[in-house]
């Protein structure tokens, strides 16, 4: 992965931006490994003027790796990105919603930042918060817009254990709605639930049926959106190239009734 072409997703998604009229186009997801909140929001506000407000923006604490290491920075444990990624966004969302901004953090800074035109998008660009916990899941409830997970994929998982995953986060998340305290909580609906299905998870392209199968077992589950990796020929990872015909031909997941 790290001597293979990998392009800078800001420039990409301008170009993808001023040569697309109807695609909703974002991130998913963009951590604090390397992005600084303020020339971020400024990146992204940029990015829904030239996108005419077709822009959402994933977000996630990050993992370690060659992306949280390329600066230079020593590893950090689970409990030091998870205080990392609460004030990366909790000042990202609030640069994107403010003209100028000045704030003072433990890591992160801005003195008077400007957002100036703003976002088209009103408030602001919406966010999905990547979230697989209680406490990323309450940065969701606060902050986001939409909520993604790829469950808790072990690569040695049975469809069953994977299913049973995202079905108990799901539950757990609509906990972490209704005891969101800053609105009074918000309804099981309010976000956006989208499962991300991981790089080296083959099974649900095995045939049509299996593909319609997994798509309608995430909607009665309340889920909204599949995200797929693109087939990828370099590793043979990502969705088969044979199964985009049967990926395409099944229908969008609509919302439930009840949401």
């Amino acid at each position: 992965m790290k001597d293979r072409p990998w392009h800078a997703a800001v420039p990409m998604l301008a170009a993808a931006a001023v040569s697309t009229t109807r695609v909703r186009l974002g991130t998913q997801v963009a951590t604090p490994n390397y992005r600084h909140p303020v020339t971020f929001a400024k990146e992204i506000m940029t990015l829904d003027h030239l996108s005419g407000g077709r822009l959402d923006i994933g977000v996630g604490a990050g993992a370690e790796g060659a992306d949280a290491a390329v600066l230079g920075d020593p590893p950090r444990s689970l409990p030091e990105r998870a205080d990392r990624f609460a004030e990366w966004l909790g000042l990202l969302d609030h640069l994107l919603t403010h003209d100028v901004s000045t704030v003072r953090g433990e890591r992160y800074s801005a003195v008077e930042a400007r957002q100036i035109p703003g976002c088209l998008q009103r408030p602001r660009v919406p966010l999905t918060v990547a979230a697989t916990g209680s406490r990323a899941m309450a940065l969701a409830a606060r902050h986001g817009q939409g909520w993604v997970t790829y469950g808790a994929y072990r690569r040695q998982d049975a469809p069953a254990d994977w299913f049973a995953a995202v079905e108990k986060q799901g539950r757990r998340l609509d906990g972490v709605l209704a005891a969101a305290s800053d609105s009074g909580g918000r309804p099981p609906g309010a976000l956006r639930r989208i499962a991300q299905v991981a790089l080296d998870m083959t099974w649900p392209f095995e045939s049509p049926g299996r593909y319609a199968d997994f798509a309608g077992r995430l909607r009665d589950a309340g889920f909204d959106e599949i995200t797929l990796h693109w087939p990828r020929g370099d590793d043979a990872r990502g969705m088969p190239s044979e199964a985009l015909e049967h990926v395409a031909a099944t229908h969008a997941l609509p919302r439930k009734a009840e949401r």
